[in-house]
């Protein structure tokens, strides 16, 4: 069959990498659309997710009015394709929680003195980390990787906890290396300076890649729970809001309690949702009671 196409389908099919012949022959009939081409795209083994719905971006936003064209950083392009192409793999699910904050809180305003003469600024996510490092450490399931042709869970032997940094240039996750083993001091001051280096774009390759397991915080912009995106070959992600105030109920009495909202998403074809309930449980309790963090 020879099929009639107009230049925009013979785009569209060169854009999906489909043979025009085979996509008469799947339609019936010779003059084809876009939708057939789509259709036909769908539907082939193989056929790379992100191409077959390219009609839906492709469109000339000036009919409707004045634009602003700005390129996508080189930084952000990859982290795009990574993402799109982990959410077309991974059956993520999250898990919300709320962490009870008050003694970390006490115990860090306690030590201030002591920072300041260390010249480290101890903050929140310092124990965080340490309290995450704290559960790797406790449930391996966590600290693993899916193998590609996921027949194959690998655990990991060592705890390197992420930590999302936002740069003008786009999201970077630069690794606390052997973070079950740090004390919470040189934890503080690795976090200030991969974050430093990470604005100033001077992070080395051994920063970068190789966590059991990354850390999203949006403390410093919002409060409420969210859905952090795994990033393979990660298995989970922690996300960490802004701690706020919140009544809880105590003795009896309703208290006001300094509280973290806690965000885990987890990639179900490792982690179950027992897993994942245990997980955050334990995690929480461990926030709850810094002693346990640091012993």
């Amino acid at each position: 069959m020879n099929p009639f196409a107009s230049p925009a389908v013979r785009a569209q099919a060169r854009r999906a990498g489909a043979d025009l012949a085979a996509v008469a022959a799947a339609a019936g009939r010779g003059a084809l659309t876009r939708e057939d081409v789509d259709r036909h795209a769908s539907n082939s083994p193989g056929a790379p997710p992100q191409q077959n719905h390219l009609r839906f971006w492709d469109v000339d936003h000036t009919r409707w009015g004045p634009v602003t064209r700005e390129p996508m950083p080189r930084l952000a392009r990859v982290a795009a394709a990574n993402l799109s192409a982990a959410q077309a793999l991974i059956p993520q699910v999250t898990n919300h929680g709320r962490a009870d904050m008050r003694r970390i809180e006490t115990f860090r305003t306690a030590l201030q003195g002591e920072a300041a003469a260390r010249g480290v600024k101890l903050t929140a996510l310092a124990f965080h980390v340490k309290a995450l490092a704290r559960c790797l450490a406790e449930f391996p399931r966590f600290n693993a990787s899916l193998s590609a042709d996921g027949e194959t869970v690998v655990i990991n032997h060592y705890v390197h906890v992420g930590v999302a940094v936002d740069t003008p240039y786009g999201l970077v996750v630069p690794a606390v290396r052997d973070a079950d083993r740090k004390g919470l001091w040189r934890i503080a001051g690795e976090i200030v300076d991969l974050a430093s280096r990470a604005q100033d774009r001077n992070l080395r390759p051994g920063d970068l890649g190789g966590a059991s397991m990354s850390i999203s915080n949006l403390g410093g912009i919002r409060s409420g729970e969210f859905t952090p995106l795994v990033n393979p070959p990660e298995v989970a992600i922690m996300g960490l809001s802004r701690a706020e105030i919140v009544p809880i109920w105590e003795d009896g009495v309703w208290s006001p309690v300094l509280t973290v909202p806690l965000s885990l998403s987890w990639d179900h074809r490792v982690v179950t949702g027992a897993d994942a309930a245990r997980f955050l449980t334990r995690y929480e309790a461990l926030v709850a009671d810094p002693r346990r963090i640091i012993i």
